[in-house]
């Protein structure tokens, strides 16, 4: 009987001890798991939204598979981490695919987490099976000068200083005057304004000046899955620089939205669903 009890007491502590382990592992994110199925699709939302911009979306797909939907933290009320970067959370999404087992999942990005999902696939090419990358380019700098080249030790602090030293009506006011230039469908402003103003001022400084500073580039000729890149309407006016971006990328599928902005799966939902239904089913 003490032998039975030693024993119990021992798996006891090692169960505490894998819990206590498990607790400790804090990702930079949150993540809302629905649906059912063998394959599995991850969705990242860009900058400073919420998962829930792609609720529409997985309404289409959980019926077929398993979806992991992030938030980012300091992003929409999330709880906010020290020393947020691009390539801290690359790796924590990568290795949170690896930690869950999660086989050859479909990753989903909007704008900066269409950047993320580039940049896993170019580093983490055994992981994912294919990806969508929605309105995302491989360095949004280069957008605005084509010569563009990443700073090494990138000082981000007069952007935090500024972000920071706004009140919470300056801020407020920039995001809903910034907001209409990327949504066209006026039903979702007021939500995608809210995902802005509850975010982490100091995370949301930090991580638009290092993606600002990331250029994708030159790492996307590793990637070997295929590729969904999905554009806004007007982008097809720069369709040599847009494409140009993306030289590198040899499994790339470029569709041009029919109308609206940014936020394609609101603004062209019914196109936008049509292409990745039919780039998942191919």
């Amino acid at each position: 009987m003490k032998k039975y009890i030693i024993l119990i007491i021992a798996l006891l502590f090692s169960a505490l001890c894998l819990n206590v382990f498990a607790q400790a592992k804090q990702y930079p994110f949150e993540v809302l798991k629905t649906g059912k199925g063998k394959q599995a699709m991850i969705f990242i939302p860009g900058f400073a939204s919420s998962g829930d911009v792609w609720n529409e979306t997985k309404t289409t797909f959980e019926k077929d598979f398993t979806c992991y939907t992030f938030t980012m933290a300091g992003f929409a009320g999330v709880k906010p981490q020290p020393n947020p970067s691009f390539k801290n959370w690359e790796d924590e999404i990568a290795h949170y695919i690896k930690a869950n087992k999660i086989e050859k999942p479909i990753v989903v990005g909007h704008s900066m987490g269409g950047g993320l999902a580039l940049a896993i696939a170019a580093d983490y090419p055994e992981l994912i099976s294919k990806i969508v990358v929605v309105d995302g380019l491989p360095c949004l700098a280069a957008l605005m000068d084509p010569s563009f080249t990443s700073k090494e030790n990138n000082d981000c602090s007069a952007m935090v200083t500024q972000m920071t030293g706004m009140s919470d009506n300056q801020f407020y006011d920039m995001q809903k005057k910034t907001m209409p230039i990327l949504l066209e469908d006026t039903s979702k402003l007021k939500m995608v304004v809210d995902w802005s103003v509850k975010s982490d001022r100091k995370t949301f400084a930090e991580m638009y000046c290092d993606f600002y500073n990331t250029d994708l580039r030159d790492k996307i000729a590793a990637i070997k899955c295929p590729s969904l890149i999905l554009l806004e309407s007007y982008f097809v006016n720069l369709k040599p620089a847009i494409e140009g971006q993306y030289k590198n990328l040899k499994t790339a599928n470029f569709q041009y939205a029919n109308k609206g902005l940014h936020f394609i799966m609101y603004d062209d939902k019914a196109w936008y669903l049509t292409q990745i239904s039919n780039f998942i089913k191919s």
